[in-house]
């Protein structure tokens, strides 16, 4: 005989036809109730993986993990300073800085910005401004005195293109014989970067060595930036780099300027799924009505099982076969659809998109203008096994009630 029996039995009851059509029915609910739930959680994750890489690269990759300023006064002998903190195995890149906060104005229109006065060579190295020019060049802030590269928003504000003049503005008053004057630079625009993030509409670079004259800083830098291999190292890792430095310094790191908004992404990510676990809890309920229904309709059928000297232990199990194989259909069916479309789901909106004539992210609203996916196979792992449990915890209630069926009580009107 086939072994384990109850394995057997549980089996022969679910491929069987059954002549209520109407617990077919739920059972077949409740399978496509949890492959739903699965394959929803899985493709909605992957998207908030997605738009998590997009924010963690494309504004983490601009703003640097941490920086490191002198206490009230420049870092002179800053390339000392920069070494020793290269000699850290967690640091990937430094790079000197000078910023400044203004106006730019051009023909009527002004602007607020943050100017970052840099080093190119130095910056390209932990930065992606570079790879994500659109005009113009990043190397021509080094061979041009007074030249500024722009994000594209910026220079739509303002109405500007590569080649034209901008005037920036400090919140410094320099005193001359005609008075006290705002102090006020012009820069010639010689590129154009677009990274898809708000800072293309707040942020302009300049030579650190344009930015030194501007400020009045004779000698050494603002501070230093400093890029970590894992961006998550930065709050502590500073610190320490910091405290091994001669002098004293003011550190600060991305969770300070931009933590909240990660913080959110997390929140959201958390709240999102949480709430369509709720999908695989309802799958889960029905799976508990499909089996309690199955037990009496076949009460009959127990009855003679345990007058043949089944035991109750064997009765639950015969029943548990059931639930736990309408659970690992459906985990297994949700975790192959929902595999599925994360993978494709980007070029999928596109082709709705492009069919409709429509556009669900727009670029002038949004950072980015597709939707993105990123499947973490320990997501996957964590959802189907999650999903597996529910359908396991779901079948002992109506198994445990089959054990309890007393043969004598079943039988009595048959």
């Amino acid at each position: 005989m086939f072994k384990p029996f109850s394995l057997f039995v549980g089996l022969r009851y679910t491929a069987a036809k059954r002549s209520n059509n109407f617990i077919s029915f739920i059972s077949l609910v409740s399978t496509l109730g949890l492959m739903l739930g699965v394959a929803a959680l899985i493709v909605v994750l992957s998207v908030m993986n997605g738009f998590d890489r997009e924010l963690r690269g494309r504004i983490l990759g601009m703003v640097p993990h941490a920086t490191i300023t002198g206490y009230n006064e420049p870092i002179e002998d800053w390339q000392t300073a920069s070494e020793r903190v290269k000699q850290d195995g967690r640091v990937i890149g430094t790079a000197p800085f000078i910023h400044a906060q203004g106006m730019l104005t051009h023909a009527g229109q002004v602007r607020g910005v943050l100017v970052q006065g840099v080093d190119p060579q130095a910056e390209a190295n932990i930065s992606i401004v570079a790879e994500n020019m659109v005009v113009g060049s990043w190397e021509a802030l080094g061979e041009q005195r007074f030249g500024i590269v722009m994000g594209d928003l910026l220079a739509r504000f303002l109405g500007v293109q590569v080649g034209d003049k901008v005037t920036l503005v400090l919140p410094e008053a320099s005193v001359s014989v005609a008075g006290v004057n705002p102090r006020l630079k012009r820069f010639t625009v010689v590129g154009l970067f677009s990274v898809g993030a708000e800072l293309d509409a707040s942020i302009g670079y300049i030579n650190i060595k344009d930015a030194a004259r501007l400020k009045r800083i004779p000698a050494g830098v603002e501070g230093i930036r400093v890029s970590f291999e894992n961006l998550f190292d930065a709050p502590h890792a500073v610190r320490e780099i910091a405290q091994n430095l001669d002098g004293y310094y003011l550190i600060s790191d991305w969770t300070r300027t931009h933590g909240n908004l990660f913080q959110a992404i997390q929140m959201e990510k958390k709240m999102i799924g949480l709430l369509l676990f709720l999908i695989v809890f309802v799958a889960a309920f029905n799976i508990v009505s499909t089996l309690v229904m199955v037990v009496t309709d076949k009460k009959s059928d127990i009855a003679i099982l345990r007058t043949l000297g089944a035991t109750p232990g064997l009765i639950m199990r015969i029943f548990m076969v059931q639930g736990i194989l309408i659970g690992l259909i459906g985990t297994l069916l949700g975790t192959l659809l929902g595999v599925v479309l994360a993978l494709t789901v980007s070029d999928l909106v596109a082709w709705v998109e492009q069919l409709l004539g429509i556009e669900f992210l727009s670029a002038d609203v949004y950072f980015i203008n597709y939707l993105p996916s990123q499947l973490n196979w320990p997501d996957v792992g964590m959802i189907a096994s999650a999903a597996l449990i529910i359908s396991f915890v779901a079948t002992l209630y109506p198994a445990w009630r089959a054990s309890k069926t007393q043969p004598a009580e079943a039988l009595r009107y048959e």
